[in-house]
């Protein structure tokens, strides 16, 4: 049980759950007013930071074959 939660494939949902929660805290972040420019550009960093992150997973997790 201790192996599953801590297995890449529960990993992976986890980073795909944060990596949602994020876009929707940036879309309300962008429409608020006054706009916080650092706030915004950090949340967005850190969302740029878990695409590469799941992408590497993805990969890990799913190689590709040859061609």
């Amino acid at each position: 049980m201790q192996e599953n939660l801590h297995s890449p494939q529960r990993l992976l949902i986890e980073l795909r759950i944060e990596h949602a929660d994020l876009n929707s805290l940036i879309d309300r972040a962008g429409q608020q007013q006054p706009i916080d420019e650092l706030a915004l550009r950090r949340l967005k960093k850190r969302r740029l930071m878990l695409r590469d992150q799941i992408a590497q997973l993805e990969a890990l997790l799913d190689p590709k074959e040859p061609a």
